[in-house]
């Protein structure tokens, strides 16, 4: 986490050096429709950063309009449809989102690939110029990525570590949980969010997955036990432009946006890394948290017995189900970058 903060104050530095040149700068407004609205990236991070920081740091010379995309009415998958069609002309969204459309948008976060925060945005940076060249087959300038909080595990009963997961009824919210799980020998169910208190509060399921902090908010600590310190997975956002669009702005602005968007979506991994541990602290009643309630729930660590199954697991079951619905190329992909970070390849 440390080295994710770093990063963010020195791009941050950077931005700043940035308005030197607002004088330079034409009169440009943009159109942006952002993330879930109901969310602290978006509120905290993207929202002001559009409305605010970028009209300061370019002299006012830039404005621009942003909504959450569920604001507009739109549901997410439809998102990079629409920016390549030049309907969006800016936009952010989760890969995940995409998942059907082709499994690319799942390389780097598939379940179980990214225990910790620092690899997560490894595998993100790695595989950054494949998303920059099958984007750019659809008409759509990549401009950066950034995640959501972990991805966790609220359990009861007997709940010690992934080995505990066999024979558990577990809420999952993608393809890839529902693999992860099942690989496990756990059974993967499907539950609207707001149905899921109800659902741990009378057995319907063992388990469930969302992020540490989200599951706070939702008291998933009044019906729920156990809290599992490993991220199942991220849910990474895409932050990208139609290309047409974007060629049409001036080189000035266009590096100026690429820069400052860069420094944002650093502010964005660092906070990520502070909710998920705020999570961890709140859902416990650590004295860390400083939010008003504390749940009572017992937070399980990983131990190098769940780090030896989540290797195997992901190696022979997860990662080979998502090559079989890759292409070749995305494979390969997959093989030249992040392999070298894992230790193990996708096989064809």
């Amino acid at each position: 986490m440390k080295k994710i903060v770093l990063t963010s104050l020195a791009l941050g530095s950077l931005a700043l050096g940035s308005a030197a040149m607002a004088q330079e700068l034409p009169k440009t407004s943009l159109k942006v429709v952002g993330g879930l609205s109901n969310l602290t990236a978006y509120q905290n991070t993207e929202q002001p950063f559009w409305t605010k920081k970028v009209p300061e740091l370019s002299g006012g010379q830039i404005t621009a309009d942003i909504k959450g995309f569920n604001d507009m009415g739109l549901k997410g998958p439809e998102i990079m449809r629409l920016i390549s069609q030049g309907v969006i002309p800016f936009g952010t969204a989760t890969l995940a989102y995409f998942a059907s459309d082709n499994s690319i948008n799942e390389a780097i976060d598939l379940a179980g690939l990214a225990p910790d925060i620092e690899v997560a945005k490894k595998l993100t940076d790695a595989f950054t110029p494949a998303y920059e060249d099958f984007y750019a087959k659809s008409n759509v300038k990549v401009l950066g990525f950034s995640t959501y909080p972990a991805q966790v595990l609220f359990c009861n009963g007997n709940f010690n570590g992934l080995s505990d997961l066999k024979g558990k009824k577990v809420r999952t919210s993608s393809r890839t949980q529902a693999e992860f799980v099942q690989a496990l020998g756990g059974n993967s169910v499907t539950i609207p969010f707001g149905e899921v208190v109800p659902a741990l509060q009378n057995g319907v399921v063992d388990c469930a997955i969302t992020g540490s902090m989200s599951g706070y908010s939702a008291k998933w600590y009044e019906v729920s036990s156990k809290l599992y310190e490993m991220p199942i997975n991220w849910n990474q956002q895409i932050h990208a432009a139609n290309l047409g669009t974007w060629n049409k702005l001036d080189p000035k602005v266009q590096e100026f946006l690429a820069s400052n968007i860069k420094a944002m979506t650093q502010d964005i991994w660092a906070a990520a890394a502070k909710e998920t541990q705020e999570g961890y602290d709140c859902n416990t009643g650590s004295d860390a948290c400083t939010q008003p309630v504390k749940g009572k729930m017992t937070l399980v660590k990983p131990t190098d017995a769940d780090r030896e199954l989540l290797k195997k697991v992901m190696s022979e079951t997860v990662v080979p189900k998502w090559a079989e619905r890759s292409s070749a190329d995305t494979v390969a992909a997959f093989n030249a970058s992040l392999s070298p970070i894992l230790g193990f390849e996708a096989k064809k």
